[in-house]
């Protein structure tokens, strides 16, 4: 069965085309190709200001959370769900140069029966524990509690999402209006180790966890945790692969821990980067959904994105692609394949970017380029074969 079978009979698309069209009609604020909408200053009513909200969270991931938990009694794999819900916020916000202060809100349904109430003390606690540390690098947040609901209904497990919001000034924006053909791409890696990380991390990030879990682990945990899975799926797209939760694989992480690692903020490398080069700036892109394919829904106009230096994918892309035998133009569509985080830039910017980057403990790479043409496209080429899209 081909991949994209899977993905749809999952009930998942890497694409979101449903949310694209059920959207086309919505105002798309100050700024359309902006990566985040922009909104008028309607809380303070000033014309030099803005207000940016931004609503995700930790998507599936929630559900992988929940076994490793069941699996090992490790509850601190929730405070990593806590992580993903912001940084799946923050980095948004950060596109758009957003630095804050920011006010967050959690949005936690679960089923009380299967979730006790330590795994929400474990993920409220973790959000502001992990607020604290981002102060240290002159972030300012204010949590503003928010839901927490019974919904066993609904809900299998538990899902966590969080909204962010906050006010800038428009002169501080990066909207991607100013991309143009000659423009190169930075783009930061998602996996290693940055200084202000605990420990190695796979790249994974919160998005196409649907496909990687079942693709990785085994079907042991479809008779063990039916509530993890939709009942209504195919037995053939449900836990495919060969892993147990606790394997061994060639990082220091278990195969578990690979697909929880919290996904990384390039908060304190943007911070730098926005203070010192901002005018530089084209465009910053956070490649989540949609993977290396994100570019494309920003673009001002007609021009190519040619993505020909991104680095080799890390260990645990290839476990995905191997467990699947996914197509590698597949691959680069739903996952970050290793680089998350892209900004747009002239020549030499680049370069104080890639050093700024590096500094933080977070490979960079000059990864591409922009070039003149008829029709939005972007260009692929990769080890595994030149994909366009």
């Amino acid at each position: 069965m081909a991949t994209t079978d899977r993905y749809a009979l999952r009930g998942v698309s890497a694409q979101k085309e449903d949310v694209h069209h059920a959207t086309a009609r919505l105002n798309k604020g100050l700024f359309p190709n902006a990566f985040c909408k922009v909104y008028p200053d309607y809380w303070g009513g000033d014309a030099d200001w803005c207000n940016i909200m931004h609503a995700d969270g930790a998507g599936t991931k929630s559900s992988l959370a929940y076994l490793y938990w069941r699996e090992t009694g490790d509850l601190s794999v929730w405070q990593g769900i806590a992580i993903d819900a912001i940084v799946m916020n923050l980095d948004d916000l950060l596109c758009v140069g957003a630095t804050g202060p920011f006010t967050y809100s959690s949005t936690i349904g679960r089923n009380k029966g299967l979730v006790p109430g330590e795994v929400i003390s474990e993920i409220i606690n973790g959000t502001q524990a992990y607020f604290d540390k981002l102060s240290g690098f002159g972030l300012q947040f204010h949590f503003m509690g928010g839901e927490t609901a019974d919904v066993g209904d609904v809900v299998r497990t538990i899902i966590v999402d969080g909204t962010m919001a906050c006010r800038m000034r428009r002169d501080r924006l990066v909207t991607t209006e100013k991309l143009k053909p000659g423009d190169v791409i930075v783009s930061l890696a998602s996996y290693g180790q940055a200084i202000y990380e605990d420990q190695y991390n796979s790249g994974m990030g919160s998005n196409g966890l649907s496909s990687a879990r079942h693709e990785l682990l085994h079907k042991d945990y479809a008779s063990k945790y039916p509530e993890s899975i939709d009942p209504a799926l195919p037995q053939e797209v449900v836990y495919n692969g060969r892993y147990h939760l606790t394997d061994p694989t060639e990082t220091n992480l278990d195969a578990g821990k690979m697909l929880l690692a919290p996904t990384r903020t390039y908060a304190p490398v943007l911070l730098e980067v926005l203070e010192k080069h901002f005018e530089h700036i084209h465009g910053i892109i956070h490649c989540s959904g949609g993977g290396q394919t994100k570019c494309l829904h920003y673009l001002p106009g007609p021009m190519r994105v040619v993505k020909n230096q991104l680095p080799a994918p890390p260990p645990l892309f290839n476990m995905i692609q191997e467990a699947a035998d996914t197509e590698w133009r597949e691959m680069y569509q739903v996952f970050n394949m290793g680089a998350r985080m892209e900004i747009f830039t002239d020549e030499n910017t680049a370069a104080e970017i890639m050093s700024i980057s590096k500094k933080w403990g977070i490979d960079a790479t000059l990864s591409g380029h922009i070039e003149a043409a008829s029709q939005k496209e972007l260009l692929l080429e990769t080890p595994y074969g030149s994909f366009r899209y």
